[in-house]
C-alpha cells in the first residue's frame, strides 16, 4: 500500500494542490476551456437542428464549417472587400446548405437512418474533395482584424496573479452566446419552432396539420449553414484555416452523445462539459498520460455515458413496448 501512496498522490492530490496554490492559472484554464466549449455546443447546435427536423445526422457539418471558412477567407484574398465577403459568404453556405436539403435530403425521405447516415458521409467526401480542389490544402490566416475583431489582450488581475484574456476569445463566447440564445428563443417561442418540434414529434402529424416539410427542412438546413459560417469564422480566428478544423468539429459528437441528440440546453452543457473538461484534464492530469489528452477526453467521457445513459442528460429514453 506504501508503495502505490505516490502513484495516487500523483493522480488525486497533486493536480487540487495545484488548483488551489495557483487559484489564478485555474482560472486562465476554465476560460480557455469555456471558449473551447462554447465553440463546442454552437456546432452540435447544427447537428441538433438538423436532426429535430428530419432525424438526419448531418456528418457533413463538420465540412460545413471548413468550407464556410475557406470561401470566406478565398474571397478577401480575391481583393473582395472584408464584410462583402462575409455577405457573399452567407449566401453561398445558405445555397450550399438548400442544395443539400434538395438534392440529398428531400430525395431520401423516408428511407433508412444507416442510408441517410452514409449520404451525409459521402457528402462530407465530396465537399472535403471540392475544397482542396478549390481553395488547396494549405492553411490560411483567418480575416480577424479585417471584420474587426482586436488581436490582442486584456490583462486582469486575479488572486495576486495575472488572468489573460485574448480579446478574440471573449468575441468569440460572445458573439457564440448571442447565437446559440438567438437560436434557442427562435425555435422555441416562434412558430417556425413550434413546427420544428412539431416535426420532430411526428411527421405524419404535422403534415395533418398543415405543415409543410420542405419548408422547414430548408429553414433548418440554412440555419444550419449560418451556424456553420459563424463556427468557422471563430476556431478560424483561434487557429489557421485549415481542413484540421474538421476533426475539432467532430467532437460536437461526444457533446451530442453527453447532451442529447433532440436537445438545444444539452449541446451547450455537453459543449461546456467537454471544452473546460479536457482542459483542465491536459493541464493538471495530462503530464501522467504523456500530454495530447484534448484529442481524446472527449470520446472517452462519451463512452462512459453511451455505458450508463445513452440518451444523454437531456436526451429522451425511448421505451418500446414487445
Amino acid at each position: 500500500m506504501e508503495a502505490l501512496m505516490p502513484a495516487l498522490d500523483a493522480v488525486f492530490l497533486a493536480p487540487f494542490r495545484d488548483m488551489v496554490s495557483l487559484p489564478d492559472f485555474l482560472i486562465q484554464v476554465i476560460w480557455e476551456g469555456f471558449v473551447s466549449g462554447i465553440l463546442y455546443a454552437l456546432i452540435a447546435l447544427g447537428f441538433v437542428l438538423i436532426y429535430k427536423a428530419s432525424a438526419v445526422f448531418n456528418f457533413a457539418q463538420g465540412i460545413m464549417v471548413v468550407f464556410a471558412a475557406l470561401v470566406l477567407v478565398s474571397l478577401f484574398d480575391m481583393g473582395v472587400p472584408a464584410w462583402i465577403a462575409l455577405i457573399l459568404t452567407i449566401g453561398v453556405m445558405g445555397i450550399l446548405a438548400l442544395t443539400i436539403e434538395r438534392v440529398v435530403l428531400r430525395k431520401l425521405v423516408n428511407q433508412h437512418e444507416a442510408i441517410l447516415l452514409m449520404a451525409t458521409i459521402g457528402l462530407t467526401l465530396v465537399l472535403k474533395g471540392a475544397g482542396q480542389l478549390v481553395f488547396g490544402g494549405e492553411p490560411k490566416t483567418m480575416i480577424t482584424e479585417e471584420l474587426g475583431f482586436s488581436t490582442g489582450s486584456s490583462d486582469w488581475e486575479v488572486f495576486d496573479g495575472i488572468v489573460i484574456f485574448q480579446h478574440i476569445d471573449i468575441a468569440a463566447a460572445v458573439i457564440a452566446i448571442v447565437m446559440v440564445a438567438a437560436l434557442g428563443v427562435f425555435f422555441s417561442k416562434t412558430r417556425i419552432g413550434r413546427a420544428l418540434r412539431a416535426v420532430a414529434d411526428d411527421h405524419q402529424a404535422a403534415l395533418s396539420v398543415g405543415i409543410s416539410l420542405n419548408q422547414i427542412w430548408a429553414i433548418v438546413w440554412f440555419a444550419s449553414g449560418i451556424v456553420a459560417l459563424v463556427t468557422g469564422i471563430m476556431w478560424g480566428a483561434r487557429s489557421d484555416v485549415s481542413f484540421a478544423l474538421e476533426i475539432i468539429a467532430l467532437k460536437a459528437l461526444a457533446v451530442l452523445i453527453l447532451g442529447g441528440f433532440t436537445s438545444i440546453p444539452g449541446a451547450i452543457v455537453g459543449g461546456l462539459i467537454v471544452g473546460i473538461g479536457e482542459k483542465l484534464f491536459e493541464v493538471y492530469w495530462g503530464p501522467l498520460f504523456g500530454g495530447g489528452v484534448e484529442a481524446w477526453f472527449a470520446y472517452v467521457l462519451a463512452l462512459i455515458f453511451l455505458l450508463f445513459r445513452p440518451q444523454g442528460m437531456f436526451g429522451e429514453r425511448h421505451i418500446e413496448r414487445v
